[in-house]
């Protein structure tokens, strides 16, 4: 068989870092790992082409040539998803699907004409597809409720990638969260028991990706990297020493959630292994909010100084705030402002609640009929400039106000920078000189001539602030004057993505019905039944 395997476009998004990829020279953010390791699922006789359409097109030639094309892709991605996949049915080829967007909406896919729904974990179905094409079924579906065991995953295969094209690298230790969190789609799909790798399957990742000439950012996707506390501390134990023998060739970023702060160890066994930035899901500074989402572990010490403790151990902190929850008061954007504003998190990503097929919150809304539409389009696509999908406890109206506000106001250039500056000072340095990207001299150079033209000269409220904190960068803080630079180049992403925010809201508010389904549900909200400390 000769599989093309693709992998669809990203609209413009908060991570899709357009602007800063551009300046940088790059095409991408991150490689996509879940597709090439189902490239190495797949039989050691097929023939594989793969391209991440994020990097470069495939060809006609690719289409000619292949006999099954191999789509992957995530709900942000749909729209090119469903391209690809009718792209493949014109061209007369077999198109099978997989990944977290078919699986949780797989009508969409075969709307759209796909021959195989490879759904849930490929380790489990990727055997019932490959059984399937080789007694010449012309189309399946194939699903299993059973978690694979992860030690058995086959290594990804990072040599299909072109590392040039990325700003990182990636790896995966763990599948799985152990909280509840009313919102988030994670348990649904990968349980709420973290699965995770062997130290030394992972450190053989590790290996390849090195050996592959790759140094700077790696990133370790998990969703949430300390979901099993006892395991992470025993890959960490084995990591410490191999980056200490190599000279710390990577720079290591993951998520975790916030009761990181609490183990002052596992924060110890990250700093030694070389970790620099961890993503945060913080959500919102409203305890009431959290209790009602179910999000019970970021109520159990004060978030502030959480933040406190993970800057101190030398830890950048991103993180994940969100508006539009059930019995939110007015005012919840600048709440959320003034929470960044205490803890100098830098790059606050901010979006309105969404309900995700088959989470809780989904369910919940459905008994309650609050569901305004259950079929994502080109409008409601789920991603952070979308109005929510079900009738909020306020006006939508409001909360959609309270999100232009406030992303535009946290995105003002001047107030980036002196978070950008504010966040690099409140961090401990770290212990060893880090090599922070896997830039050439040449793309170093011409990303700092870029941003200093743009900040430093061209933009008049930043010229004056800018060269003086880079100033007070070199002098206080030398061996992160490198990620400073990086850190101001992504501003203008961000200076350029507030614009795109207000107007994809504006337009999806101008658009918005004035019904009785647009006022506030009048409802009374319950708050939540109390959960041990095992559930939440």
């Amino acid at each position: 068989m000769k599989a093309l395997l693709l992998y669809p476009q990203f609209p413009q998004s908060f991570w899709s870092y357009d602007r800063y990829l551009q300046m940088a020279g790059l095409k991408s953010l991150l490689p996509p790992l879940g597709i090439i390791t189902v490239a190495a699922m797949l039989p050691e006789d097929w023939e594989i082409r793969f391209v991440d359409r994020n990097v470069e097109s495939e060809t006609e030639a690719d289409w000619e040539w292949c006999d099954v094309a191999i789509v992957s892709a995530m709900l942000a991605q749909r729209a090119d998803f469903l391209a690809t996949i009718r792209k493949g049915g014109n061209a007369g080829k077999k198109v099978a699907v997989g990944g977290p967007y078919p699986t949780s909406v797989p009508q969409d896919a075969l709307d759209a004409g796909a021959h195989y729904l490879v759904l849930d974990e490929g380790e489990m179905t990727i055997p019932m597809f490959l059984s399937a094409i080789a007694q010449d079924e012309p189309q399946g579906i194939f699903r299993s409720a059973e978690k694979p065991d992860v030690t058995l995953t086959p290594m990804p295969r990072f040599d299909l990638l072109k590392q040039k094209a990325y700003l990182s690298m990636s790896i995966q230790f763990s599948r799985g969260c152990p909280f509840n969190c009313e919102f988030c789609d994670i348990i649904t799909l990968y349980g709420r028991k973290p699965r995770t790798k062997d130290p030394a399957q992972a450190i053989a990742e590790l290996q390849r990706i090195y050996d592959l000439g790759w140094r700077g950012s790696l990133f370790i996707v998990d969703d949430n990297f300390i979901g099993n506390q006892r395991n992470v501390k025993l890959f960490l134990r084995e990591l410490i020493p191999w980056m200490e023998e190599r000279k710390f060739p990577f720079v290591l970023v993951t998520e975790a959630s916030i009761n990181l702060a609490d183990d002052e160890e596992l924060l110890d066994l990250m700093r030694r292994a070389g970790f620099f930035a961890v993503f945060l899901g913080i959500e919102t500074p409203d305890e009431d909010s959290l209790k009602t989402t179910k999000k019970l572990q970021n109520t159990r010490s004060p978030m502030i100084e959480a933040c406190q403790k993970i800057n101190d151990a030398g830890l950048m902190i991103f993180a994940g705030f969100i508006i539009g929850f059930d019995g939110e008061r007015t005012g919840a954007g600048d709440r959320i402002a003034t929470f960044v504003e205490a803890t100098n998190i830098h790059q606050p990503m901010l979006g309105i609640l969404q309900a995700p097929p088959n989470t809780a919150l989904w369910d919940r809304l459905e008994r309650e009929e609050r569901l305004e539409y259950t079929h994502f389009d080109d409008q409601h696509s789920g991603d952070q400039n979308s109005l929510m999908n079900f009738i909020p406890t306020r006006p939508k109206a409001e909360i959609a106000q309270e999100y232009i506000e406030t992303i535009w106001t946290l995105y003002e250039p001047p107030k980036y920078l002196k978070r950008c500056l504010d966040h690099i000072l409140n961090i401990a340095d770290p212990t060893v000189n880090r090599q922070w990207s896997n830039f050439t001299l040449k793309q170093e150079l011409l990303l700092f001539a870029r941003v200093a033209w743009h900040q430093g000269i061209r933009r008049s409220q930043t010229r004056v602030q800018f060269w003086r904190q880079l100033w007070t960068v070199f002098r206080r803080k030398p061996k992160l004057f490198d990620l400073y630079v990086s850190m101001c180049a992504e501003g203008e992403h961000f200076f350029e993505y507030r614009v795109l925010a207000k107007e994809r809201i504006s337009e999806q508010l101008a658009h918005m019905s004035l019904t009785s389904k647009n006022a506030a549900f009048e409802a009374p909200v319950v708050a939540p039944e109390p959960q041990s400390a095992s559930v939440a």
